[in-house]
């Protein structure tokens, strides 16, 4: 069972980036799945969070508007579009699957399996 993060990196306030996350070993459709973030010195966030199942998602305040979460059945894979982004963004960004009992959940510790983390740097 693995997860893969990519596309993170340096981008300018008001940009956009896209993370991507891969799985394998499990079937991520099977799964609720979010992003989370952790900066320096701070408790690891949940961003944004889905399941196929009822195709239900849920954001946390401070990226509504701007983040948006999908999923790719096909290539197994997740998603999160980060457009006008802000230098508080920044953090290392980390893709989760869990089990149903996740559902519209934002905590870390209703999640199972967890990527090795992309950073995202917003500065200009």
């Amino acid at each position: 069972v693995q997860l893969v993060e990519s596309g993170g990196g340096l981008v300018q306030p008001g940009g956009s980036l896209r993370l991507s996350c891969a799985a394998s070993g499990f079937t991520l459709d099977d799964y609720v799945v979010a992003w989370f973030r952790q900066a320096p010195g701070k408790e690891r966030e949940g961003v944004a969070t889905t399941s196929n199942s009822d195709g239900s998602t849920r954001y946390t305040d401070s990226v509504k508007g701007r983040f948006t979460i999908h999923t790719d059945n096909a290539q197994n894979a997740v998603y999160l579009q980060m457009n006008n982004l802000r230098p508080e963004d920044t953090a290392v960004y980390y893709c989760t699957a869990g089990n149903s009992l996740a559902m519209g959940e934002l905590a870390p510790d209703h999640y199972s399996y967890w990527g090795q983390g992309t950073q995202v740097t917003v500065s200009s």
